[in-house]
């Protein structure tokens, strides 16, 4: 059960506050375009990993320790993204939202050109991975402060009882990025082996730069926050936002962290399942990239819906649907994949990714980020999320463990992803709804905690002169 706060609390959000002098579209679009950024940069480092990678800068005479090597450096990645967002959360709730998520921006765009241009292991040796590596801790140090960023951003320019329909944005720009890294996949997969492994496989990286340009001067042209702006003139910014957050929210945080491992889901769906259907499912990897990139494409109108249901009935009935729905239905795609029919492998996509998952995708960026009070939103966000989704960067590392010889190898994966989504259903099932609380008096623990701090300190100077 909800507290409120008491009357000495101050809203973050006051009504008279200029929240309505900029459209939440302009917000929405802004967070669209940086995620699809975000996320293509990610699909096509994912799919690269799991189609050249292995050939290009972990090469070995054995197939499957090449590939383990390439998904460990996606999933170094994810443990680069909680320092991202515990450095970027915490200027951001101190310098602006807006500030921080330009500077995110150039950081994964660079990294990800960057890539385009390396060296392979046959032509720098051993240098080349660890170039590769460094490259990708940077994509993660970036990704780390841009969702919870994005999403704080979008939540502060919306209105009451929308909340979730705008910030839903945030992860529909993943559907883009993922559709747009496939579609520029798909003919350089076409293309000649030689040709693909030589220099076809950088054309997706160097066109990155595309995307950043397009969401670079969207961002520039946005307005920071009614919400940080309000809180900086009544100069509530808090000091130390990390510190504070863990001691008043520590709790919301790792419920966070707990409904994030349910990227689980997504990452064995686009990166381990690649890989298993063209290697061990003997598959086309353009047929499995076009299955891939119309089910996630799909979910481009699903998620919006899911988070304006949300809106109306709440968010965790959407999480837990998602979260029991996708336990089930990765089994069914599984076994579409060792069917070998491709009509029944998009059914199975369909359901687990357009419909099932779009109830997670679409309500968390509004949902993580209610949770938090405006002076450590960015902070608490970025922490919990994060930290919640390196499980999810090694799912393709440990799917791959887990996968053994013969026609039901895959069970074991499954059932990792099964247990990982009980864990974000638990998480989600003890959190604190919040569609219908008004954004000043959400995060109520840091509210009420931090009210009852300064009327502490009102007093003892009051009791030292007596």
């Amino acid at each position: 059960m909800t507290t409120s706060p008491s009357p000495q609390v101050p809203l973050q959000h006051p009504r008279n506050a200029p929240a309505q002098r900029k459209t939440p579209r302009k917000a929405a679009l802004a967070s669209f375009l940086g995620s699809t950024l975000e996320y293509y940069d990610f699909f096509i480092y994912g799919t690269a990993a799991a189609l050249v990678f292995p050939h290009l800068f972990f090469p070995s005479a054995d197939p499957a320790i090449g590939l383990i090597g390439a998904f460990a450096t996606f999933g170094v990645a994810y443990v680069a993204r909680p320092v991202g967002g515990l450095v970027m959360g915490h200027f951001g709730d101190k310098l602006g939202r807006k500030k921080i998520l330009l500077l995110t921006l150039g950081i994964m765009g660079l990294a990800s050109l960057g890539i385009g241009f390396l060296p392979t292991y046959s032509q720098l040796g051993v240098w080349a991975p660890i170039l590769l590596v460094a490259a990708r801790l940077a994509q993660g140090f970036s990704a780390g402060a841009e969702s919870a960023g994005a999403s704080t951003l979008t939540l502060e320019h919306s209105p009451e009882g929308r909340r979730g329909f705008f910030t839903s944005f945030v992860m529909t720009g993943y559907a883009s990025g993922m559709v747009l890294a496939t579609l520029v996949f798909i003919p350089v997969t076409a293309l000649p082996r030689d040709a693909m492994l030589a220099w076809g496989w950088r054309i997706p990286f160097w066109l990155s730069i595309v995307v950043l340009a397009i969401a670079y001067w969207v961002r520039t042209h946005l307005d920071e926050t009614p919400v940080f702006e309000e809180a900086q003139e009544r100069r509530q910014v808090a000091p130390m936002p990390i510190k504070e957050v863990l001691r008043f929210q520590a709790p919301d945080v790792l419920r966070v962290a707990g409904m994030s491992i349910m990227s689980v889901m997504q990452t064995i769906f686009t990166v381990f399942g690649l890989a298993y259907a063209t290697a061990d499912a003997g598959f086309d990897r353009g047929a499995i990239l076009t299955v891939n990139a119309v089910a996630i494409g799909l979910s481009m109108f699903a998620m919006p819906l899911a988070a304006r249901l949300s809106d109306r009935i709440g968010r965790r009935p959407l999480l837990l649907t998602a979260a029991i729905g996708c336990s089930v239905t990765i089994f069914l795609y599984f076994l579409a994949l060792a069917s070998g029919n491709i009509v029944l492998v998009f059914g199975a996509a369909f359901l687990n990714m357009t419909v099932l998952y779009s109830g997670f995708n679409g309500v968390w960026p509004a949902f993580f980020a209610e949770q938090f009070a405006a002076p450590v939103r960015y902070s608490g966000m970025a922490l919990g999320n994060q930290f919640g989704l390196v499980l999810a960067g090694f799912g393709p590392m440990i799917a791959g463990m887990l996968l053994t010889p013969g026609t039901w190898g895959w069970v074991p994966v499954a059932v990792f992803g099964t247990a990982c989504m009980l864990v974000a259903a638990g998480s989600a099932f003890w959190s604190r709804e919040t569609a219908a609380t008004p954004i000043g008096e959400l995060g109520a623990p840091y509210l009420v905690g931090t009210a009852r701090r300064r009327q502490a300190e009102t007093q003892q100077p009051a009791l030292q002169h007596r």
